[in-house]
């Protein structure tokens, strides 16, 4: 049976057929040649996500900031920060991609803002003014709040402030819960202050959605009420500004980082990522154990491995939970990778592995999210120290490579001691203009890829996702997507083992007939009450049926 029934799709219709690109600005494009990527050098290069079949930018923080956290501790959230450009350079992006069919979606970042930000530097002083309860600070330098990260002795206010991450991003007050007997430093969510940050929330968001922005990825979206049980008061100002949004903005998507779809679509978020710190069964699809350091538990093997160990039950017991969970309130994104995390997906794969993983996650429900580079197959650069708070993540988020043989790499006329961060060393680096001149390229099989997935409307966010076979232990995986409403069918085989296999799936073969869209010719047939799949080592089949 379907584990998803047709309804009302609850978000704007252009998420329907979208494919996001993550752009991380300070490692895409160089425009003037100090070494660090910039806006205009996103403008420069919207030819190349259009031909790739990107119809959004998920554009990681662009705004004022000292760059302690690598622009997540913003100091000024209606300024573009001076090294990506201006104010104008952003709305110029926003309208030269709208023109090429493709939104930008800019990092929101509610939880939090830089030590240097005005209204934590006015929050600081002894005297009460308008800002002194934007923050949360108890009532004394000595006391420091339980199960909270707080940081004492760096202000004239007597007290200690809440910090979300680092020391330097003192977390914005949007009150308690449950505010303790005793504790008077804690403000309810109804208090003047957290209504005033709320307010303040939805005046940044206004003010970009009014200058292009078509929408936000918002980050460490659960994080904003303290001592929350079940994120209820935190789900109830999402669910807010989700009215908000409806009434006024209606074509403006809303993604949260999250990582609990079943909580964050309820809370009014369109979209909810699977997340590697936040879900158990995202991490063993690409990134969990390897064939050197791992003997045998199904457990502990990626499923996209060539030794195939690996367990698609590990990824979809919890994926099927949350998709029927879900289903008529929004969408989970499958992301190849992200900036935080500190390995890319081509790392110890080669183009044949990539490309399986990639037929899987562009015909998967809900929108697919590629991080920038894992298109053509770029590597984590192992070895660099902390840049911007990135530690562990540096080496994934070092710059695109473009042309095999311009000037870093293509990215930038920089010197290369100039450069954000070094372009990878290797020799035999992936670079676009190397794959645009090979037709069997990673970079044109998931252009086609794409193209095959917003050809089809079975295979769009919403359509049905039924699992044919999906066993542990057993190859290859074998699913069926549906278009609601229509009488689309395709079926999808994934067997990232080197070695081939074939099963017989049960399944309506309808009247039997396969078209090849993807993969291996007939490699599916119908057979009795269902098909033959046979499928070689490392292979990805997608076959339209009737």
């Amino acid at each position: 049976m379907p584990t998803q029934v047709p309804g009302p799709a609850p978000y704007p219709a252009w998420l329907e057929d979208a494919v996001c690109y993550e752009i991380y600005p300070q490692s895409f494009c160089d425009s003037n040649g100090d070494g660090i990527g910039d806006l205009p050098g996103i403008v420069e290069r919207l030819g190349y996500l259009e031909a790739l079949g990107v119809t959004a930018i998920w554009l990681n923080p662009c705004f004022d900031s000292p760059f302690l956290d690598a622009g997540y501790d913003v100091r000024d959230h209606r300024l573009v920060a001076p090294r990506y450009g201006t104010n104008d350079d952003l709305e110029r992006l926003f309208a030269a991609a709208r023109a090429r069919g493709i939104r930008v979606l800019l990092d929101l970042v509610p939880g939090h803002v830089s030590w240097e930000h005005p209204w934590f530097v006015a929050s600081m002083r002894h005297e009460r003014n308008e800002f002194s309860d934007f923050f949360i600070w108890t009532d004394h330098a000595w006391r420091l709040p339980d199960g909270l990260r707080a940081v004492t002795g760096l202000s004239e206010r007597d007290g200690s402030y809440v910090a979300n991450f680092f020391v330097h991003q003192p977390a914005l007050n949007y009150g308690f819960a449950n505010v303790e007997p005793g504790h008077p430093w804690q403000q309810p969510v109804d208090a003047p202050g957290p209504l005033a940050v709320r307010r303040e929330i939805r005046d940044i968001m206004r003010f970009w959605l009014d200058r292009g922005a078509s929408g936000f990825r918002v980050d460490m979206a659960a994080s904003l009420v303290k001592h929350d049980p079940g994120r209820r008061e935190t789900a109830r100002f999402w669910r807010e500004i989700r009215a908000w949004l409806d009434t006024e903005y209606p074509e403006a998507a809303l993604v949260s980082e999250w990582g609990r779809p079943s909580e964050a679509l309820p809370a009014g978020f369109h979209m909810d990522f699977l997340l590697h710190f936040a879900q158990g069964g995202y991490t063993p699809l690409f990134r969990q154990g390897s064939r050197h350091s791992m003997m045998g538990d199904p457990y502990s093997w990626s499923f996209f491995d060539r030794s195939g160990h690996g367990n698609i039950r590990a990824f979809l017991d919890e994926y099927q939970r949350d998709l029927a969970a879900t289903r008529h309130l929004g969408l989970m994104c499958m992301p190849s990778g992200n900036h935080d995390m500190g390995q890319r997906l081509a790392d110890g794969r080669d183009a044949a592995d990539l490309a399986c993983a990639w037929a899987f996650i562009l015909t998967m429900p809900g929108v697919p999210f590629i991080y920038y580079g894992d298109e053509i197959g770029m590597r984590t650069v192992r070895g660099l120290p902390s840049k911007e708070g990135s530690y562990d993540r540096t080496g994934a988020r070092t710059p695109m490579q473009w042309d095999p043989d311009g000037v870093n790499a293509g990215f930038s006329t920089a010197p290369p001691e100039a450069l954000y961060l070094p372009i990878d060393p290797d020799p035999e680096r992936p670079t676009v203009a190397g794959h645009e001149e090979d037709p069997d390229s990673l970079l044109n099989r998931v252009r086609g890829l794409i193209a095959l997935r917003r050809a089809h409307p079975a295979l769009c966010a919403g359509g049905l996702f039924v699992p044919l076979l999906a066993e542990a232990g057993r190859l290859p995986f074998v699913y069926e997507r549906r278009a609601p409403g229509a009488a689309e069918r395709i079926v999808v085989a994934v067997n990232p083992s080197a070695s081939a296999c074939a099963a017989d799936v049960v399944g309506d073969p309808g009247s039997g007939s396969v078209e090849t869209l993807y993969g291996p010719p007939d490699a599916l047939v119908a057979r009795g009450g269902g098909w033959q799949v046979r499928m070689p080592g490392v292979s990805a089949g997608i076959w339209l049926v009737r």
